[in-house]
């Protein structure tokens, strides 16, 4: 049985009903922003609860055009957490501003604990990870950075679908980036991403920002650069929002049999699952759990055509790009480092069957013993 990691072949096997409505882009021939584009930003505004949505090329953009909206720039300091992709950190360095790296706590999130003793008189905002799908306490983080009067962006890319007690992931945050990168629960055929925000004024000098600065075709009214999402992509992107509810659904089945088929390993020792948090809905983008011997692990279910993966083996603070223009203290990232070195990614989309679940099980408890 080959069960595999990538499931894009699977999602886009049938792309009539995208084709058909590509065929009504290129008979209207709006091929920059448009009805189309405006059309999936009103639909995904609605879907995540947040008044203005605006486009981007992708989620790295949205990132740093939430940063740019907020006026962050140098000798400013943005906390974030160190395990997480280069693009949250390589937005806040775009920018001209410095990342302050901190640990992560036992769900693979950012430690709202650690937040306070790196603040300085230059730390601007603060810019909490949904990593993998599931969420920071937001809540911790929202009346740390009341107490000190500091922003909020959130990297809310691998959350789009996840909630912390009926709120969506991304509308805690004065400005919120999303992405769709195919590895994201809303993915289309490349790159594409989202702002979202309920402040007008934001919202307006975004939409002219990611649009060179411009008020209409004979205008601009300040230099700004093109960010915009393509419209072949956003027809992918509404497509895709169509079933999201249904990939998310099938996600978390597959998940909680994971966790229920693991759940002796990690009395054991053999394995550590995070623990599910009541009132948070993840979106399972990746699941992850720390396994004793990973390495040898992932060798042995690659030879049993299971695809896994590792996200990531190197934290951001140990990479070459970092050691200059990041500020952190290597002694206070330990829960990273760990992670880091037993981390794996097993395959949870919505193509993986009940069966497909089973044999991965027997095939980790066969290793364990």
């Amino acid at each position: 049985m080959k069960i595999e990691y990538n499931y894009l072949p699977h999602e886009f096997a049938d792309s009539a009903a995208i084709f058909k409505d590509w065929g009504k882009l290129i008979s209207s021939s709006e091929f920059t922003l448009g009805p189309f584009v405006t059309d999936f930003e009103e639909r995904f505004a609605a879907y995540i609860g947040g008044k203005h949505c605006i486009s981007t090329n992708n989620g790295t953009d949205a990132l740093i055009l939430s940063l740019k909206s907020l006026g962050i720039g140098s000798g400013d300091e943005i906390i974030t957490v160190t395990n997480t992709f280069y693009a949250t950190v390589g937005a806040i360095v775009a920018v001209g501003a410095t990342p302050v790296l901190i640990d992560s706590d036992d769900r693979f999130q950012i430690n709202p604990d650690l937040i306070e003793q790196n603040l300085t008189s230059k730390t601007r905002a603060v810019l909490p990870v949904h990593w993998g799908g599931g969420s920071p306490n937001m809540t911790k983080i929202s009346e740390i950075c009341e107490r000190h009067n500091l922003f909020i962006i959130e990297d809310a890319c691998m959350g789009i679908g996840a909630s912390i007690d009926n709120r969506s992931a991304g509308t805690f945050g004065h400005v919120n980036a999303f992405s769709m990168h195919p590895l994201k629960s809303l993915n289309v055929m490349g790159d594409g991403g989202m702002v979202i925000t309920n402040d007008d004024k934001l919202a307006s000098w975004m939409r002219k920002f990611r649009n060179h600065g411009m008020i209409d075709r004979d205008h601009i009214e300040f230099w700004g650069v093109n960010m915009r999402l393509q419209p072949i992509q956003a027809i992918v992107a509404s497509h895709a929002l169509d079933r999201l509810e249904n990939s998310l659904s099938i996600r978390r089945k597959n998940a909680n049999l994971l966790d229920q088929g693991l759940s002796y390993l990690n009395k054991k020792g053999d394995v550590q699952i995070p623990e599910r948090l009541s009132g948070y809905k993840e979106t399972y983008a990746l699941y992850m759990a720390l396994f004793e011997s990973r390495d040898n692990l992932k060798k042995y279910l690659e030879h049993n055509d299971i695809e896994v993966k590792i996200h990531y083996p190197i934290p951001i603070h140990k990479q070459k790009a970092a050691q200059s223009g990041c500020r952190f203290n290597q002694n206070e990232l330990t829960n990273s480092e760990i992670q880091a070195e037993k981390l794996l990614t097993l395959p949870v989309h919505q193509f993986i069957t009940t069966k497909n679940v089973e044999y991965m099980l027997d095939k980790i408890l066969l290793f364990y013993g």
